[in-house]
């Protein structure tokens, strides 16, 4: 008995030193001194002393190691290992990792978490989103931009190039205004409240194409000639990626040059070249916003020489040039139609368009190196533009449909009152707070000199799909008013937009099913990247340092999921007290289940999961559920941890460890060795699987906060668009809902007397002025029923159109029948 006792002292200290990732040979020495102890002490066998020394002796002494374990492996890895393109190689290079490697560690650093900056916007930035950002709102008409003129008025497209706003990103010394990537994402956050037209057209510019890839590879005399050109919208730029036989898979491009020696006349100068050595060029593009009034046409394309006019390669690579669309041979100018997401996107294409070397973007040395530009810079661009659309739809939404819910009324009730309402609602609030906080964590990030290429993958996929959910709960919340499409109707252009967010810039089910994780799983993994150049370099030394570093890692998460799993992680010290404390253990503890599940399912699947897609999108959302946590308590603790912003946290937090729980439960339930799978179900959930999302009481919170002007609906719609005019269709809401909410009062006073048989008249109308007579109610009071009246019918009004659905009827709110 005493030796079990014994035995099981050992595995309590094993486990210990295990889950606080004590080096190998102090846990080495420890269980080499509990053998002797054993074998001296308490009689064991001395055989179990042997072979634990023997065992020892392999771990720690590197030639025995090398020669008896990770040697033979690293023989097996080098086979099983499928090898690298030179464009995955580039994409798994591109960017940087950032907090997306502390979640990969099952042991995040909080204190690192909030002790990155607050975002903060410079007095420039933020008076250009005062001024400028403001009046091009104000002079943006949703229905006229996408119904009537399906594009942006002229003195608008004059008043966006005047301002600045195609040269965010430019430096000041080309004349952009050189923001920082906060203020970039916060100025398209503000405009697509308004329009998703006039954001578009702001923010391609400023993502990824000429303008970016200029300024990090162009020559001098690119960056002098054309930055300045596009800071002031002289030229309006385009880039020309998408191909019909290659969408998401960019790198598989057909379109092709040949270098060769030709002739052409330069469009900007008018001057002829001859005999000069450059590119003959075929291709066809599709998909390419601003390509119908680009004046700059970014190209990418493979590159051949087969003469060796460059060097003694016959296929140089994935190239990028800036060709004016006004050269010789350049077919540009038609538009395709995006449904009700109506902006400048188009078809263009050449064949045998002769351009001179010096066009390729960096000149003749970066010919081949186009794809890892782009993949280089593609990472800014998706944690900015379409993540700030999503945001924004996540704050039209909220402000909208919070204030209709309490405005319209049903069976004498604000509709917000519904359960069935306020569920929504919740959805509305929570998945708007998650959106903001996972981009505003990922821009810190950018403006500290980060490119964090992971995280831009579950930006673009994540909030594009919550922007999804929120529209369509908007539209549920709304019913008919946002099913008839009109100038009243704030919604169907968002609703419309969705698709094109959910399909551009890597469709979003290749973005889960194989970016996140794929990409994820190489980048932040402490270990794999490691191995993985070894096996490439025929390097066993390296193999071998990081192949013990991996197996301890293993087990050391295998001992914290475990431990965290029994005990409800309440053993570990959360960086907060109070209500989001055990949001933080919580964290830690699926963050080390995470850890382990990812290199249980690498081990035993091997390259077979890259394959096996379905496995690999629930891996990419337990990483993205944990972020997206991590990003609104981060977001909560920056706004100074508000009592009225408790709600929204809490939802938002509860409802993204809720979610990586049950991929957790979906990875395990499809792993296809089901000894295995119960294997790791029991380390990960021992007790079962606790986590429980939010409760009732939270939502209904959270719809309140929204139906009312309250402090935390005031910041979740912070660099919301908000009209003034009681005229507009969006602007109507906030005076409406005053006058409502001031109002309440008297209406339900008004119902009372009505039950009671004080007021007997048949239509509202008469009523009103039957309890006026009466002396029910005052002159004033009276004035005030009946303004709030008149204001919730504008907010509550459908358009109507003639037979031809071509004029809608500006006065049908004054249609007053009964």
């Amino acid at each position: 008995m005493t030796v079990l006792i014994c035995v099981a002292i050992a595995v309590v200290a094993l486990l210990a030193l295990a889950y606080w990732r004590a080096p190998l040979w102090l846990s080495s020495l420890l269980l080499l001194a509990g053998t002797a102890y054993l074998v001296l002490g308490r009689g064991v066998h001395w055989g179990w002393a042997v072979t634990v020394l023997a065992l020892l002796a392999v771990l720690n002494v590197k030639p025995l190691r090398r020669a008896f374990l990770t040697g033979p492996l690293f023989q097996v890895f080098k086979k099983i290992t499928p090898p690298m393109s030179q464009t995955e190689q580039e994409a798994v290079d591109a960017g940087t990792v950032w907090w997306d490697r502390d979640l990969f560690s099952g042991k995040p650093d909080f204190d690192k978490l909030h002790h990155f900056p607050a975002p903060r916007l410079s007095a420039e930035e933020q008076a250009f989103l005062d001024g400028p950002t403001e009046a091009l709102c104000a002079m943006l008409d949703d229905w006229q931009i996408t119904q009537e003129r399906k594009d942006l008025p002229p003195e608008v497209w004059q008043f966006i190039k005047e301002q600045g706003f195609l040269g965010m990103i430019i430096k000041k010394e080309y004349g952009g205004l050189a923001f920082s990537n906060h203020a970039h994402a916060r100025v398209v956050t503000k405009i697509a409240t308004r329009s998703g037209t006039a954001a578009v057209t702001v923010m391609v510019p400023n993502s990824l194409g000429p303008g970016e890839l200029l300024q990090h590879y162009g020559t001098e005399e690119q960056k002098n000639y054309y930055l300045p050109r596009l800071a002031k919208g002289v030229e309006i730029p385009c880039f020309a990626l998408t191909s019909p036989e290659a969408g998401s898979d960019a790198g598989g491009i057909p379109d092709f040059g040949v270098v060769a020696r030709g002739s052409y006349t330069d469009p900007r100068t008018g001057v002829l070249h001859e005999n000069v050595l450059g590119i003959r060029l075929s291709w066809e593009k599709r998909y390419i916003t601003l390509g119908p009034v680009a004046t700059i046409l970014g190209l990418a394309f493979k590159l051949y020489d087969p003469e060796h006019l460059l060097g003694k390669v016959d296929e140089i690579g994935i190239t990028c040039a800036l060709i004016p669309t006004d050269h010789q041979g350049v077919q540009i100018g038609r538009r395709h139609y995006p449904g009700s997401a109506v902006f400048m996107n188009g078809p263009n294409w050449g064949k045998d368009v002769f351009i001179p070397l010096e066009w390729v973007i960096g000149g003749a040395s970066y010919v081949g190196q186009g794809w890892r530009m782009l993949v280089e810079c593609l990472s800014v661009g998706r944690c900015i533009s379409l993540p700030a659309m999503s945001v924004a739809s996540g704050k039209l939404a909220a402000y909208t449909t919070g204030a209709y819910a309490r405005i319209r009324n049903q069976f004498g009730l604000a509709i917000g009152r519904f359960e069935g309402v306020d569920e929504a609602l919740a959805r509305i609030g929570g998945h708007a707070y998650q959106m903001d906080a996972a981009q505003r964590l990922a821009l810190i990030g950018l403006d500290m000199g980060e490119k964090p290429s992971v995280l831009s993958g579950i930006l673009k996929y994540h909030n594009t799909e919550r922007m999804r959910q929120v529209i369509n709960d908007a539209m549920d919340v709304h019913a008919g008013k946002a099913v008839c499409v009109g100038p009243r109707n704030y919604l169907a252009s968002g609703y419309g937009a969705i698709p094109v967010a959910i399909t551009v810039e890597g469709a979003n089910i290749l973005t889960r099913s194989m970016i996140i994780f794929g990409q994820g799983a190489i980048r932040c993994h402490p270990f794999v990247l490691k191995e993985m150049r070894a096996a490439m370099a025929d390097d066993a030394a390296a193999f071998d340092e990081a192949v013990i570093g991996h197996v301890g890692f293993v087990i050391s998460n295998l001992a914290r999921a475990l431990v965290m799993g029994l005990t409800g992680a309440r053993l570990v010290t959360a960086p907060k007290s109070g209500p989001t404390a055990q949001n933080y253990r919580d964290i830690v503890r699926l963050s080390s289940a995470f850890a382990f599940l990812a290199d249980m399912g690498m081990a035993t699947l091997g390259g077979s999961l890259k394959f096996r897609e379905k496995l690999s999108a629930r891996l990419g959302d337990m990483l993205s559920n944990l972020y997206i946590a991590t990003a609104a308590l981060k977001k909560f603790h920056d706004d100074g941890e508000p009592r009225e912003d408790r709600p929204f946290v809490r939802w938002a937090v509860e409802t993204a460890l809720y979610d990586c729980q049950e991929a957790m439960n979906g990875f395990l339930n499809n792993h296809p060795s089901r000894v295995l799978a119960w294997g790791m179900r029991w380390i990960v959930f021992p007790l079962g699987m606790s986590l429980r999302g939010p409760a009732d009481r939270v939502g209904t919170r959270i719809a309140r906060a929204l139906m009312e002007p309250t402090p935390a609906r005031a910041r979740l719609i912070e660099y919301m668009y908000l009209p003034k005019d009681a005229a507009d269709p969006v602007g109507v809401l906030e005076h409406a809902l005053h006058a409502v909410i001031e109002t309440e009062g008297l209406e339900s006073k008004l119902r009372r007397a009505q039950r009671e048989g004080q007021l007997k008249a048949i239509t509202a109308r008469e009523r009103l002025l039957e309890a006026r007579g009466k002396g029910l109610i005052s002159d004033a009071e009276f004035a005030a029923v009946e303004r709030a009246r008149q204001l919730k019918r504008e907010v509550i009004m459908v358009d109507d159109f003639d037979q031809a659905l071509a004029h809608p009827d500006p006065q049908a709110v004054r249609r007053v029948v009964i």
